[in-house]
């Protein structure tokens, strides 16, 4: 009898200070041409309402799992089960400065660090993009 392996994925979050109005950054986290100015090539909504993600293109495809304004998104790539991509807006209480806290999945240590590394370029793309 033959058992199937689920291999666990590994949930992280990464946390990075943006110098930005909260309506602005979450212009740019929520809107298909905010989307479109720094994580992808180009973004476009689907009849199904698919988000579809371009890079150099190739396109992927995700389903928005939730959405609240100057708070946070939640994008679920198609064909995955548990694993989701999401951007939350914190704002700290004493100073009001604004962290955005990215939350992802990676397969194991090394495509964390791959993945990280991404993050790392789009969001500095999304700070050059806001004048952060």
């Amino acid at each position: 009898m033959a058992f199937l392996q689920f291999k666990k994925m590994i949930k992280y979050e990464l946390e990075y200070p943006i110098k930005s109005s909260l309506s602005i950054l979450f212009d740019r986290l929520s809107t298909l041409s905010g989307l479109s100015e720094w994580f992808a090539d180009d973004v476009n909504l689907s009849r199904d309402g698919l988000y579809i993600f371009t890079w150099e293109g190739s396109e992927q495809s995700a389903k928005l799992l939730s959405k609240k304004k100057n708070q946070h998104i939640r994008f679920q790539w198609e064909g995955s089960s548990d694993e989701f991509f999401e951007f939350r807006i914190q704002i700290d209480e004493l100073t009001s400065d604004i962290s955005l806290i990215i939350t992802d999945f990676a397969d194991d240590d090394d495509d964390k660090e791959d993945s990280t590394q991404l993050w790392n370029l789009q969001i500095d793309q999304l700070k050059s993009v806001i004048g952060s």
